[in-house]
């Protein structure tokens, strides 16, 4: 089969396409052919070697999480998937193989797509969908008539947390460059500000700060959060609160116990699947290169051909 890998770390030019062989699911696992795979800032970090002491990997190494397909094998204890299952899932990052035509994983790392939900919208979600609700819930603790700033708010992460927490009742104010305003109001929020024009550390009394953008971004949130508010930051894994404020990192590890929610809302028409561009396996490295740009309008993602 076809795979992407990395012989070495690099930027995304390091990444190669050839032949290696899918081997035979163990009794766990099953074998699922990838119709498409989603990617995300962090296969280019991996691939950089900018993770290793997070997630080691060994070479030659198959980058990518998250994808969609259909189950082609199963393992003997495998009992709720059969070959012909429309499925999703991440894989782990240590173990990547997403950017491959075909790919084992542990069964249990995988949930039934929705009847009308197609492999681009699936391969979107994982990562995307659990990284916004451990980070506005999990971490953030948010809750009903709490006043939430989502920066890069039409990234992967930040468009599905601006539609989650407008669904748990807060009231959302986002962050994002003057051409996805009405992106962005489309999808919940209740305030836009362009980061370019607009100046967000005027704002005040904000009970939670989802920071995907680190650095002087990060900064300057401490200032806009009331008395005992939290910071959820997916980039700063060091950070500590200051002055009575919280600030956590957001650990992103396993996406499997988010995954029957977002069918849920999938299938509720609840949630809004936005999609910047899609990309042929044998462009992986353009579509590397799109992500490491760092504008991308919600998933970039890898479709197989047919």
């Amino acid at each position: 089969m076809k795979a992407a890998f990395v012989k070495s770390f690099g930027h995304p030019g390091v990444v190669s396409l050839g032949e290696v062989n899918v081997r035979a699911p163990q009794s766990n696992e099953v074998v699922v052919r990838v119709e498409a795979a989603g990617l995300n800032p962090l296969d280019v970090k991996i691939i950089a070697g900018y993770m290793q002491q997070v997630f080691p990997i060994a070479f030659p190494y198959t980058p990518g999480t998250d994808f969609s397909g259909v189950v082609e094998a199963v393992g003997a204890q495998v009992a709720h998937l059969q070959p012909g299952d429309r499925v999703f899932g991440r894989s782990s990052p240590n173990s990547g193989g997403a950017f491959a035509q075909r790919i084992a994983i542990p069964a249990a790392d995988l949930c039934l797509m929705a009847p009308d939900m197609s492999f681009e919208q699936a391969a979107s979600l994982p990562t995307a969908f659990g990284t916004a609700r451990q980070a506005l819930f999990d971490v953030g603790l948010l809750q009903r008539g709490q006043r939430v700033l989502i920066h890069a708010a039409a990234g992967g992460v930040g468009s599905v947390a601006v539609q989650q927490a407008q669904q748990a009742g807060a009231y959302v104010i986002a962050t994002m460059s003057a051409a996805n305003m009405d992106l962005v109001k489309s999808l919940g929020a209740d305030e836009v500000i362009d980061y370019h024009t607009q100046d967000f550390s005027t704002l005040r009394d904000i009970d939670l700060v989802l920071d995907a953008l680190g650095g002087e971004t990060l900064e300057k949130s401490w200032s806009v959060l009331r008395p005992g508010g939290r910071i959820a930051s997916l980039l700063a894994f060091d950070i500590k609160g200051r002055d009575g404020m919280v600030g956590e990192s957001v650990f992103f590890s396993s996406a499997t116990p988010y995954l029957p929610e977002a069918v849920r809302q999938f299938e509720a028409r609840q949630l809004q699947i936005v999609i910047d561009s899609i990309f042929p396996l044998e462009d992986i490295q353009a579509a590397l290169e799109k992500v490491a740009a760092g504008h991308a309008r919600g998933k970039v993602l890898i479709r197989r051909r047919h």
